[in-house]
């Protein structure tokens, strides 16, 4: 198989030795190769115009713009563009919000090199690559409780401890919408206080403490 028969794979994470460790795993495969890495999100979307992979293993958590920003920027301009997620986030939202931007794999850091391998080929060839434990948790996820901007920005104040007043002047909002804005949460979220909403913030992925 010649190189230009190979599937072309960038990686996209902020850890060199992550990136050198799967380039060595992908590179000895004889059907793929690494054209290209990535260490931040604004980085990768750039690589991809010039590089054209045909499958992009991203991390989410990235310095800047997020993996899945990342992904909505690059499907914007290319929407044949393929992705699977590598990544240590395993909450609800963070599957969700992956996949609802085009993502086609999702897989935990840890995974088999074996499984890794088998998910660059899978969605390359066109198919999804969703591990059960990892589907189980998106069908799992509450119907219509997707938070607005504002109410993730306001979640994601409660989560650092501010109260309805400090949010108010953040946000320069009043007290009286935050405190709207707060009721909408415990509900979207199914919670019954603010301390319960940071828990299931944190926990699903909605915020993260970085």
């Amino acid at each position: 198989m010649t190189q230009a028969e190979k599937i072309r794979v960038m990686l996209v994470d902020d850890h060199p030795m992550l990136r050198l460790g799967v380039s060595a795993i992908v590179n000895a495969q004889t059907d793929m190769h690494v054209v290209a890495q990535a260490e931040t999100g604004q980085q990768a979307v750039e690589m991809f115009d010039r590089q054209s992979p045909d499958v992009t293993l991203m991390d989410l958590r990235l310095p800047g713009m997020s993996g899945v920003e990342a992904i909505r920027a690059v499907r914007a301009k290319h929407q044949r563009a393929r992705f699977v997620v590598l990544t240590t986030y395993d909450g609800d939202e963070d599957i969700y919000r992956a996949i609802d931007a085009g993502a086609r794999g999702y897989l935990l850091k840890g995974v088999s090199h074996d499984v890794l391998i088998d998910a660059l080929r899978r969605v390359h060839s066109g198919e999804r690559y969703i591990p059960q434990p990892i589907a189980h948790m998106l069908a799992e996820r509450p119907a219509h409780c997707e938070l607005s901007p504002r109410e993730n920005d306001v979640l994601a104040l409660i989560v650092r401890g501010k109260s309805n007043r400090e949010i108010a002047s953040e946000l320069n909002i009043s007290e009286a919408t935050v405190k709207c804005h707060v009721t909408a949460i415990l509900g979207r979220l199914g919670v019954s206080d603010r301390t319960q909403a940071a828990v299931a913030a944190i926990q699903r992925g909605i915020v993260h403490l970085w």
